[in-house]
């Protein structure tokens, strides 16, 4: 047997292995001060001595510290950390998914991920029978350098932020790009509510004269917004009328997204 075709085959899983994977998932999700083992068994459903056992393990290991009766995540994740590439398996993961999309609607598909950045992260796009890896950031940095309000993945960004923030971040008087675009931030924000509601976002003759998009949030299975799916194309092509047909297969797709790279929440 190759090695490929070891991780198929439910004997080869490690049980350990994943009840110390949903300690260090429950730790992350603890304050910084961290937290105690019985907290941490209660959070994984696992009993107290082996939490504690397979905490000490991970002790030695240099994956969790432990200060007093408390554990934090240890200093040696957090070195392996930095040197991890967060996307690389969900562009992989992402692509046929992505591909089959773009082949349905015959428009151009993109995947873009939430960031701690207050933008989005370009994992992939998929044009017909032609995929490309786009590994870009969209809106890194300064978030005002990027026309968010004038583009359907950006609009579905902003929906999501709190009305106080996008207040704070965009002007009053928004750039124009084209001749449709919202210029009026109070416009804008009615927008974005529509958005939030309607669970999608359209942009035509926004971002560019004669570019129409719509684009849908993508939830993971505990409901909390990590991407955007976006479906583009010229005007000419890909009319208003293909909206609704062009929504649902965007369900489709997001749901499959959902359950092959965010199936118990994690990202990536």
């Amino acid at each position: 047997m190759n090695e490929a075709s070891t991780g198929n085959n439910e004997s080869d899983v490690n049980k350990s292995v994943l009840k110390a994977a949903s300690l260090l998932r429950a730790l992350a999700t603890q304050p910084r001060t961290g937290a105690n083992s019985s907290v941490l068994a209660r959070a994984t459903g696992l009993s107290r001595p082996t939490a504690i056992r397979l905490l000490s393990t991970l002790e030695q290991a240099g994956l969790v510290d432990r200060f007093g009766n408390d554990y934090v995540l240890g200093w040696d994740l957090a070195r392996m950390a930095r040197l991890v590439d967060p996307y690389s398996g969900l562009a992989e993961r992402t692509q046929p998914i992505l591909q089959e999309l773009a082949g349905a609607v015959n428009e151009m598909a993109t995947l873009e991920v939430v960031n701690m950045r207050d933008g989005l992260d370009l994992i992939a796009e998929a044009m017909g029978s032609h995929l490309v890896n786009m590994r870009s950031q969209l809106a890194e940095g300064d978030i005002a350098q990027w026309p968010l309000h004038a583009g359907a993945a950006g609009k579905v960004l902003l929906a999501h932020m709190p009305r106080e923030k996008v207040v704070s971040l965009l002007p009053s008087k928004l750039p124009s790009y084209a001749s449709r675009t919202i210029t009026d931030r109070d416009v804008l924000l009615q927008e974005l509510a529509r958005i939030k509601e309607q669970d999608y976002a359209l942009a035509d003759n926004e971002l560019e004269e004669e570019l129409a998009a719509v684009a849908r949030p993508i939830y993971d299975q505990a409901g909390t917004f990590v991407a955007v799916l976006t479906i583009s194309g010229p005007r000419y092509r890909f009319s208003l009328s293909r909206i609704h047909e062009v929504l649902e297969h965007m369900d489709a797709t997001r749901k499959l997204l959902v359950s092959t790279c965010w199936p118990d929440g994690a990202a990536g």
